[in-house]
């Protein structure tokens, strides 16, 4: 098992060697596996970025996010124009029915708000507006209707995941409560995690996704 110090010096590296990150930028403290990162990322993608390098080293057991966004000067817009650049960006998002998603900004940081039919839609859109210029953060509380059985969408899930995956997924295991799936178990690759949550994501019925994997 990797020490602490090694893990921090692997996560400071990771951080290094993403061109997403700005490792200057934030600040690495590992305490029994588990990764604090600090600092200001000078956009909430760059946050997002670094919280995703951290989770990729092998070791880690849990990520603590305590980054907060200063934008750069160039960066800086009133809540009106991120208001107005984030309708456009979802209204050109393949998938998005136009008006389906309401937008709220307050000092950068972007609400969003509606009903979509699929959970991969508020996925989408969240994701869509995490990677824009000016934004500080972002609350997703878009929600997706609830009309599918439990039982339905985790049988749903698993198909997929059989039919997706290189090797059988024998150690993920899916439970499903009021729309919302939890993934927990082991994989043997960062790809195997991506096939058990995009598998997840798809499904009818699915309100949200929550990652619980660990990458051998």
């Amino acid at each position: 098992m990797k020490t602490d110090r090694q893990l921090k010096t692997e996560v400071e590296e990771e951080l290094d060697w993403d061109p997403a990150v700005t490792a200057t930028d934030i600040g690495v403290e590992v305490a029994d596996r588990v990764v604090t990162l600090s600092g200001h990322p000078p956009s909430f993608a760059e946050k997002l970025a670094a919280e995703k390098a951290a989770h990729r080293v092998a070791g880690v057991k849990a990520v603590v996010v305590d980054m907060h966004v200063r934008l750069l000067q160039r960066d800086e817009r009133t809540d009106e124009d991120v208001a107005s650049a984030v309708h456009a960006i979802l209204h050109w998002t393949v998938g998005l029915p136009d008006d389906s998603v309401k937008v709220q900004v307050e000092k950068g940081w972007v609400t969003l708000t509606g009903i979509v039919d699929w959970a991969y839609q508020s996925h989408v859109a969240g994701r869509a507006v995490s990677h824009m210029r000016s934004v500080r953060g972002v609350v997703n509380h878009i929600e997706v209707p609830g009309n599918v059985a439990s039982e339905e969408i985790g049988v749903k899930i698993a198909q997929a995941m059989q039919r997706h995956a290189k090797r059988e997924v024998k150690h993920v295991s899916i439970d499903v409560k009021d729309g919302t799936v939890t993934l927990t178990g082991k994989v043997g690759s960062y790809a195997e995690r991506a096939v058990a949550r995009g598998a997840a994501w798809s499904a009818p019925g699915v309100r949200a996704v929550v990652d619980d994997l660990v990458v051998e």
